[in-house]
């Protein structure tokens, strides 16, 4: 029997075992501020599997004038991370597994067929808020590291399983890690791609744009200015740049992506009555970026932008529209694609699926944009389905998580180098 069957072997006896801890990982509600009872069970299950553990909680002050550094948080008590080692024998190249236990609100309930956490299995798939987004892409991580050392193979390299929070934030978990000084060879992101491989990333910024105006009454309208009015102006602003942008963009991975590089306007505040002229309007969004660039040149690109509203209408030459960069933000980042690391992936999904992986660009950002700035190679790939994070009946294929761990089991043979 090759190694390839018997690690395919090796997970198909315990399916049944790891669909059910699926099922309670997804059962465990790990929005921000509550990861702490699923990463309890996450270090133990990292110290039965015989790894050396490490869990704390981020110290935000020492974080604090790190400028990768973005949250929300001001504190983390009860939030911890986890990592675990799987200590190699020498010799061989390390690897980072880095998944997000932390997951987005679930919305609307009315909006689910299912309960949001209920963790059901319909027709081979698993349902629950942060199945796809990332909590099965974190089984199958586990499920690799986990076979591999039932079935006696040893590796030179180390294997680095990271079990981070506040992903969906910024990063401020992976950026701990980095900063405690879990740093690798390469990365291995399972965040939902669908099995298809994202050697690159956009990132993206939340930026908030105050747009100012006169206040009158409704019905002397014309005696004031309305910064509702005003913000059309800086709506259609957005939209040119937005495909300026996209024009400028020479990446044969974002082939097919309708939008490789959105700016998104998610929120619209302002007026305080009916009968009055608003004067101020607030918008928030987030603008992409591609993984060529830098933050700092796509800020600027939306700050010139708003700037040029002025040579348009002179409102704005005597009330230029404010900007605020606050909140999130995702690093840009990837991996060449004459990475061993990427090579060694394809041969490996070839070997389990019998054909050619789809290689494209990440629609969005994740944790491995940080381990770029770093100077560590991040792939992205993963068993969620794209489309459902972050969706109402978010849900995944089961075959797809097996399916990953096999994948990422024989590429950490390669890639870390079995002992033989």
């Amino acid at each position: 029997m090759n190694l390839h069957n018997s690690i395919h072997n090796a997970i198909q006896v315990r399916r049944d075992e790891y669909t059910r801890l699926l099922q309670a990982w997804v059962r465990d509600v790990t929005l921000s501020g509550q990861e702490a009872v699923h990463q309890n069970k996450i270090h133990e299950l990292y110290r039965s599997l015989g790894l050396d553990t490490d869990m704390w909680e981020i110290d935000v002050e020492s974080l604090r004038d790190n400028p990768l550094f973005n949250s929300h948080r001001e504190d983390f008590t009860g939030s911890p991370n986890i990592v675990g080692i799987w200590r190699g024998e020498g010799g061989g190249r390390s690897l980072i597994l880095n998944g997000h236990v932390d997951v987005v609100p679930e919305g609307d309930h009315d909006q689910w067929q299912l309960a949001p956490y209920s963790g059901e299995v319909i027709d081979g798939c698993l349902y629950g808020r942060g199945v796809t987004d990332m909590k099965g892409g974190n089984l199958a991580s586990y499920i690799a590291v986990a076979t591999l050392k039932e079935l006696g193979i040893r590796l030179k390299g180390d294997v680095i399983l990271q079990s981070v929070i506040e992903e969906e934030a910024g990063g401020a978990g992976t950026l701990a890690c980095l900063e405690r000084g879990y740093r690798a060879d390469a990365a291995l992101i399972p965040e939902p791609t669908e099995q298809k491989i994202f050697p690159r990333q956009q990132g993206s910024r939340w930026f908030r744009l105050r747009v100012a105006g006169i206040k009158a009454h409704g019905g002397t309208r014309y005696e004031g200015v309305s910064a509702l009015e005003k913000s059309v102006s800086v709506i259609q602003a957005i939209q040119r740049l937005e495909v300026e942008r996209n024009a400028a963009l020479d990446d044969p991975l974002y082939e097919g992506v309708p939008i490789p590089l959105p700016i998104n306007i998610g929120r619209i505040q302002g007026g305080d009555w009916p009968s009055s002229v608003p004067d101020e309007i607030t918008l928030e969004g987030r603008i992409g970026i591609g993984p060529g660039e830098t933050v700092a040149q796509a800020e600027a690109e939306l700050t010139q932008a708003m700037a040029a509203l002025a040579d348009v209408d002179s409102w704005f030459l005597e009330h230029p529209v404010e900007i605020e960069w606050f909140g999130a933000c995702w690093q840009p980042g990837g991996i060449g694609l004459d990475n061993p690391l990427v090579e060694m992936l394809t041969t490996a999904f070839r070997d389990v699926h019998g054909k050619e992986p789809q290689v494209q660009a990440s629609p969005w950002g994740t944790d491995g944009g940080l381990m770029t700035q770093y100077g560590i190679p991040a792939l992205v790939f993963g068993p969620g389905i794209t489309r459902l994070a972050h969706f109402p009946n978010e849900h995944i294929r089961l075959d797809d998580v097996f399916a990953v761990a096999e994948i990422m089991a024989l590429t950490m043979i390669q890639w870390c180098q079995a002992v033989e």
